[in-house]
């Protein structure tokens, strides 16, 4: 059975009912009743921990004066926190939540931006390391020593780190080069997570954004009894999770999570600083070590930052504290959410919509006039170089317009040698067949060598399709996906973000710059 992939059928009626709204019902989120979370001890929360950064802006103030309104709802985005806040991607998430709250905004029912930074994550390989481009197009891979499997908040930022980043940008071809690293600067001090939300808060906060740690002790505090609850039924949202595959693989769909036996959905920080799942066997949790559930609870009353959801409860537990109506999210996190329906019923928290985040492809000076002049947009680029590319250069120099007529001509000889043999022997047709699909097969690589060689000996065109690759595909990765954003604030300054900021929320689309 050929599985269909999920993140590519948000919109089909086929999962509707796996979602409490339908795909970009923004009416129906608006409408929904006004969550009964504790916004005062929130509105606490993230006083003391902005406090802490050193972003407590009269622009946040009004933010979080609004956020206490008990009609208040939030749009939330989240992304770890990686290296000069991770691909560009993680700016457009915030963009788009900016956004969205703008449009949802009223007076008598306030909605506000919130950024999740994930620092309970401990995979340092996804943080750790981020590229830049500069002017003269040298790609820059700029990486840090992370220690693997310990929690991003519990890393301490080391000065040095600072530094070496901070030279690093200085060595750039890029005029606002000075403007980037004051950023980094600024924001640096306390834990690698808090660096990251720091540089987001002082980039996005005067749009209006908040950043969020859920591992900021005051905030963290206030997850205890979504987790006691995952701790007291252990298997029962994994359970609803394995359901909710097992109904999508029945519907022809794969599916994103998937749940082994004795697993929880739940990680446990151990003794030596290391997270880990939890498994369950029925008794007793495991980890590091064996644990009862007396003590896990009593490390969640002690210490409930130790404890910290997986992918399958992350977006529950965080919708617990705050009132969300909307999740942004990327297109693999649209595809695992669409198995948590009932886990949110589990724990008797109504679904937000799920919002498919905003999609931005930078396009510089020199790419918009490569991809002007051959008539191609990025999005075909990026999808396609090589057969692209190949299509190009044959077309261009009028060999693709000759091998097509001369396949035509192939294609009507054939036609009439079937006709003939059929009326000789009409077990001849296979052997016709046959013969066509090997006599175009090899017309068709002979074009392809060709388009190999033009390649080669047009080097002037050579390089403008490898300077699309280097924008647009740097290290062979799409460009939102592969580039800080820290190269287009560091050549370009405050102009990106005003244009992002002009977009329709949701947007998947190309931005000349």
């Amino acid at each position: 059975m050929i599985l269909k992939n999920i993140a590519s059928h948000q919109h089909t009626s086929d999962l509707r009912h796996f979602y409490r709204l339908a795909p970009g019902d923004l009416a129906g989120a608006s409408a929904s009743p006004p969550s009964n979370v504790d916004r005062s001890a929130l509105v606490r929360g993230l006083r003391a921990y902005h406090q802490k950064l050193g972003t407590l802006t009269p622009v946040l103030e009004h933010q979080l004066s609004r956020l206490e309104h008990p009609n208040s709802r939030v749009v939330v985005a989240g992304q770890q926190a990686g290296l000069l806040l991770g691909p560009a991607f993680t700016v457009h998430k915030a963009v788009d939540a900016i956004l969205l709250a703008r449009e949802l905004d009223r007076e008598d029912q306030p909605v506000l931006p919130i950024f999740w930074v994930a620092s309970q994550d401990h995979d340092a390989l996804e943080v750790a390391s981020t590229m830049l481009l500069d002017f003269r197009e040298r790609i820059l891979h700029l990486s840090l020593p992370l220690p693997q499997g310990v929690p991003i908040y519990r890393i301490l930022l080391q000065p040095e780190w600072v530094d070496h980043i901070s030279r690093s940008i200085l060595e750039m071809d890029a005029p606002y080069r000075e403007d980037a690293v004051r950023l980094i600067q600024q924001s640096a001090g306390g834990n690698y997570a808090d660096w990251f939300a720091g540089m987001a808060q002082r980039l996005l906060g005067e749009e209006g954004l908040i950043t969020f740690d859920p591992m900021f002790p005051e905030l963290a505090a206030l997850f205890a009894p979504a987790l006691e609850r995952e701790l007291q039924h252990p298997l029962a949202s994994p359970h609803r999770i394995e359901d909710a595959a097992g109904e999508l693989i029945a519907l022809g769909f794969e599916p994103q999570l998937r749940r082994q036996a004795g697993a929880t959905n739940l990680f446990l920080e151990g003794n030596d600083g290391l997270r880990r799942l939890l498994k369950y066997d029925g008794r007793s949790f495991h980890a590091d070590r064996l644990y009862s559930q007396r003590e896990l609870l009593d490390v969640l009353k002690h210490d409930p930052s130790r404890i910290t959801p997986a992918a399958g409860l992350r977006p529950i537990v965080q919708d617990t504290v705050l009132p969300t109506i909307v999740n942004v999210l990327g297109p693999g996190e649209l595809a695992y959410a669409t198995q948590l329906g009932k886990v949110y019923d589990l724990h008797h928290v109504a679904q937000p919509l799920l919002w498919k985040r905003l999609s931005v492809t930078y396009l510089e000076p020199p790419v918009q006039r490569i991809l002007q002049r051959y008539g191609i947009t990025a999005r075909e680029f990026q999808s396609n170089p090589d057969g692209l590319t190949e299509q190009l250069l044959l077309q261009e120099s009028g060999i693709q317009q000759a091998f097509r007529e001369k396949l035509g001509e192939l294609e009507l000889l054939f036609e009439q040698l079937a006709e003939t043999s059929v009326q000789l022997d009409i077990n001849l047709e296979g052997s016709v067949h046959r013969s066509r699909q090997r006599v175009v097969g090899h017309v068709q690589r002979l074009e392809r060598k060709l388009a190999r060689h033009l390649m080669q000996a047009e080097g002037k065109r050579e390089g403008q399709f490898q300077r699309l690759r280097t924008h647009l595909l740097p290290a062979g990765i799409p460009q939102e996906r592969g580039l800080s954003y820290f190269t287009y604030l560091a050549k370009y300054g405050p102009f990106p973000l005003r244009q992002l900021l002009t977009l329709p929320a949701g947007a998947q689309t190309p931005l000349n710059l």
